[in-house]
């Protein structure tokens, strides 16, 4: 078992013919991206892939080349030879998708998360990376792929949306060389930037109105924090994946240091997105809740009510005390 070594992984992948690869649940662009990065890149090795996103592919990056072919389970194949993760730093994330890991013959962890509890036979780890885009990058490179317009595009929805198109810390150099050798295959670099970020439903725009107008703030203006509910969602005919993007901009409040979102799932239970500047730690926080994530953008569930959140909000001041 590695955690670095390059070695052991293309190992495993040249000697697998059925192969199943997934992201995990609530996909972001750097789960859909770096998984459809990798599964059209296995392809053209002769590959047998199987693309599993437990929750399906959000609205927004349905139309990346490739993304018709994701599926929610594998039926098809009782036992694949080698079973991937990308993006994924615990098991719970897969969802259901984790049934099919425990037929695979081997697993593989491909991840850059600060924080996490490791699952795999083998691990790719790469702390430093900006996204999961990058590592499948030079992964496919060690493989002989030929990167293609299609991967490409996939592989920088993976980077813009993990870097906040290139506004978070995490961007180093390499990230930019990479970039620049995707978008030599030709992608329409205005087209992805445009349905990416500048591209919003009307039910994105009213949902983040009205948790932008609930912000509450504590700590002198240094933790924000503000809830969506189910009934908020289904008032506008709107889905969990259309508040994505609000704790970022809650975080670009001035003065403020923690930002949370607590969204209403189901009846049992909250999802909340934790972000925070300055190398404030909230995965500490999203650890303490079986959740994890990087110093500065981390995730967990909490039970769904007012004891919870209260709690929730009491360790957030903890950090800034």
């Amino acid at each position: 078992m590695t955690d670095n070594d390059i070695g052991p992984v293309i190992k495993q992948i040249s000697a697998a013919n059925n192969i199943i690869i997934s992201g995990h649940v609530n996909p972001d662009g750097d789960s859909i991206g770096s998984l459809l990065g990798l599964g059209l890149g296995l392809k053209t090795l002769g590959k047998r892939v199987y693309m599993l996103s437990p929750e399906g592919v959000p609205a927004k990056y349905r139309g990346l080349p490739g993304a018709s072919h994701i599926k929610k389970g594998v039926n098809k194949i009782k036992k694949a030879d080698l079973a991937i993760a990308v993006d994924c730093s615990n098991k719970e994330i897969l969802g259901r998708a984790f049934a099919a890991f425990e037929r695979a013959g081997s697993v593989i962890e491909i991840d850059h998360h600060d924080f996490r509890r490791p699952f795999g036979d083998i691990r790719l780890l790469d702390t430093k990376a900006a996204a999961v885009g990058e590592m499948i990058y030079g992964l496919l490179g060690k493989l002989s792929v030929k990167i293609t317009e299609d991967i490409a595009l996939n592989l920088l929805t993976s980077i813009l949306v993990e870097t906040n198109s290139f506004r978070l810390p995490t961007v180093r150099p390499v990230t930019f060389e990479i970039c620049a050798d995707l978008v030599k295959t030709g992608v329409d670099f205005y087209d992805l930037t445009e349905t990416i970020f500048w591209s919003r439903s009307r039910e994105s725009i009213i949902l983040s109105g009205i948790c932008m107008a609930r912000c509450k703030f504590l700590m002198a203006g240094r933790i924000v924090w503000s809830i969506i509910n189910k009934d908020d969602f289904n008032s506008v005919g709107g889905k969990d994946e259309d508040v994505d993007s609000v704790a970022d901009e809650m975080r670009s409040i001035k003065g403020v240091k923690i930002a949370i979102l607590f969204r209403g799932r189901d009846g049992k239970n909250l999802r909340v997105s934790l972000r925070s500047k300055n190398k404030i730690n909230v995965a500490a926080i999203a650890e303490s809740y079986n959740g994890g994530g990087h110093y500065d953008v981390a995730g967990c569930s909490i039970p769904k009510s007012q004891r919870a959140i209260a709690s929730l909000l009491v360790r957030a001041k903890d950090l800034l005390k």
